[in-house]
C-alpha cells in the first residue's frame, strides 16, 4: 500500500492536535510542561488498566473475557487520573501565584484545563493509532476477505474525534471541579463511557462514527461555552476589524486624568 495510507491516515487522527499544539502550546514553556504532565497522567492510567487486564486475563483463563466491563474501567480510572490531574496543576498554579509579583499565577487554571485535555487526546491518540498505522504500511490488501475497506480512514476519523473530545473533556471536567458541580462530571464520565461503549459496533461504521462525531460537536459546543466563548467573539474574531484610530486616541485621551 506504499507510504501514502499510513501518512494520510496520520495527518486525519493527529493533524489537528499537531496543529494546536504548534498555534498555542509550543510558545510557552510553562504549557509544555502542563503538556507533558497531562501525557503522564494518561500514561498512569494506561498503566492500572493494563495491570488489571492482566489480572482478569489470569483469574479468568481467557484473554476476550468481559471486554465491555473492563474497558468501562479502564475509562474510569482515565478519568480518576484527570482528576488527579487537576489536583496536581490546582497546586502548582497556587504556588506560581505565590512566586509571582502580581500575586497572580501566569497561566490560568482554564489555560491549563484546556492543554491537559490536549495531551490527553494525543498521547491517547498515539497509542490508539499506532498499530493501525503500522498495519495500513503493508503488505496486504483491506477488504480482501469481505471485511470493510474503509477500516483505516474510519479508524483515524474516530482516533481524531477522540482527541477533540479528551481535549473539550478537560475544559469541562476541569471547570466542574473547580466549580464544585458533580453532574458536569458525570456528564463527562458518562460521555466518555457512551464514547468507548459505540466503538464495540465497530465494524458497523454508520452506527458508531457518526455518533461519537455527533457527540464530539455537541461537547466542543459545551468546551466553549465553558470557557467563556460567545457567538460575537467568533464574528470579531473571523471578521478581523481593528478599532478605528479616533476611538483609540478618544480611549486614551479619556484614561490620561485618570492617570494624572
Amino acid at each position: 500500500m506504499g507510504a501514502a495510507v499510513p501518512l494520510g491516515c496520520a495527518a486525519a487522527a493527529l493533524g489537528p492536535a499537531a496543529a494546536l499544539v504548534l498555534l498555542t502550546v509550543a510558545a510557552e514553556p510553562l504549557l509544555l510542561v502542563v503538556l507533558v504532565a497531562g501525557a503522564f497522567f494518561w500514561l498512569l492510567a494506561l498503566l492500572a488498566a493494563s495491570l488489571l487486564w492482566s489480572v482478569w486475563v489470569r483469574l479468568s483463563g481467557r484473554e476476550d473475557a468481559a471486554l465491555l466491563p473492563l474497558a468501562a474501567a479502564a475509562v474510569l480510572l482515565q478519568e480518576l487520573c484527570r482528576f488527579a490531574c487537576f489536583k496536581a496543576l490546582k497546586k502548582a498554579d497556587e504556588g506560581l501565584a505565590i512566586l509571582s509579583e502580581d500575586g497572580r499565577s501566569p497561566i490560568s487554571l482554564r489555560r491549563m484545563a484546556y492543554v491537559s485535555g490536549l495531551s490527553f487526546g494525543i498521547i491517547s491518540g498515539v497509542f490508539s493509532i499506532s498499530n493501525i498505522l503500522a498495519d495500513s504500511a503493508g503488505p496486504g490488501t483491506v477488504g480482501i476477505h469481505g471485511d470493510s475497506q474503509y477500516y483505516f480512514i474510519t479508524s483515524a476519523f474516530l482516533t481524531m474525534a477522540l482527541v477533540l473530545l479528551h481535549t473539550f473533556w478537560g475544559i469541562i471536567f476541569f471547570d466542574a471541579c473547580e466549580r464544585r458541580r458533580a453532574g458536569g462530571v458525570g456528564l463527562v464520565v458518562g460521555s466518555h463511557l457512551l464514547t468507548s461503549g459505540l466503538t464495540f459496533l465497530n465494524p458497523w461504521y454508520e452506527a458508531s462514527l457518526g455518533p461519537i462525531f455527533i457527540l464530539t460537536l455537541c461537547t466542543g459546543l459545551w468546551a466553549f461555552s465553558t470557557a467563556g466563548g460567545s457567538f460575537r467573539n467568533v464574528l470579531k474574531c473571523l471578521s478581523c476589524k481593528q478599532e478605528p484610530e479616533g476611538q483609540a486616541m478618544l480611549c486614551s485621551a479619556r484614561q490620561v486624568p485618570l492617570e494624572g
